[in-house]
């Protein structure tokens, strides 16, 4: 009887030895399922203060990466990589299929912006249509559009374009869509278009504010990030540097925010000088809570 005791009690705690080491593996997987499967490639969500975005897997922060565009079913991030074995800027995509993001890959892809639903994905002066098996032949915009040179394009719910111009200073013009076409493009207004540079809009989905980088003397550094808010008659209001928290001494460009609109992304980097004279950029893809930013800054708090 006691040897039998003796191994009842061996064959229990055997079982609960396993059931721990089945629950251990099991947290484990769900723990590295929670990361797999999160929207934003397994990221803690920052707060007002921007980080780095991903840090060893999209910022590497010893390259140049730049983009970091979400599809709008936040299924697609296109980003830009310069370094390694990617000796010139190489648009690179990593898709979520299978539950799970897989690696990076080689697109012909370059800082794309999407419409709404998803169908349409602008690039310059160009866009695609998505098909049943990918995306469309590059087609042109056409008139009015074809003869500016154009580097960043956002289009609104309505159907607005909101682009710059590679210029000298550059340009922020807008061209909204009425009965179907689009009318002659047109200046915005000097709140915007004022400083020594001026580029890569980006205009919120409902047209309530706008976003673009420029170079003014009472900036922080290099490029800062800017926001105008529409006024109650339908001007835009008074252009307002993003304030410490987002702006330093280094550049900051391509402002946007996330489908869902909880984010904003942005690039920031500065220029290195090599022994020859010649130069090069560096700089990473960071991130930071757009909502509790936009609550800040229409409260005109804690923005200088």
């Amino acid at each position: 009887m006691m040897r039998n005791n003796n191994f009842i009690v061996a064959i229990l705690v055997l079982a609960l030895f396993l059931n721990a080491c089945n629950t251990k593996k099991q947290r484990t997987k769900n723990s590295d399922s929670l990361v797999i499967e999160s929207p934003y490639l397994g990221q803690k969500p920052p707060g007002l203060i921007p980080e780095v975005f991903a840090p060893g897997i999209i910022s590497t922060e010893a390259y140049f990466e730049a983009g970091g565009t979400f599809s709008p079913d936040m299924k697609e991030f296109y980003f830009v990589r310069q370094g390694g074995k990617y000796e010139k800027r190489t648009p690179l995509v990593i898709r979520y299929e299978n539950h799970s993001w897989g690696n990076e890959t080689v697109t012909d892809i370059i800082h794309p912006f999407f419409s709404k639903d998803g169908n349409i994905m602008y690039r310059g002066n160009t866009y695609r249509e998505r098909t049943d098996t990918g995306w469309s032949d590059i087609k042109n915009l056409g008139a009015p559009f074809k003869d500016f040179r154009i580097m960043g394009l956002s289009v609104s719910s309505k159907g607005t374009y909101y682009f710059d111009e590679a210029s000298k200073i550059g340009t922020i013009r807008y061209s909204r869509l009425i009965n179907g076409k689009h009318e002659e493009p047109q200046k915005v207004s000097k709140e915007i278009n004022t400083g020594k540079w001026i580029a890569h809009p980006f205009i919120a989905p409902d047209e309530s504010y706008l976003m673009w980088d420029a170079q003014k003397e009472d900036g922080y550094g290099d490029n800062d990030l800017y926001i105008s808010f529409r006024q109650k008659d339908g001007s835009w209001g008074t252009a307002i540097n993003m304030g410490n928290k987002i702006n330093t001494a280094l550049q900051e460009n391509g402002a946007h925010v996330t489908p869902d609109g909880k984010y904003l992304f942005f690039w920031r980097g500065y220029e290195k000088v090599r022994e020859d004279g010649s130069t090069y950029w560096i700089g990473s893809i960071y991130w930071g809570d757009f909502i509790q930013l936009k609550k800040e800054l229409l409260e005109n708090k804690n923005i200088n």
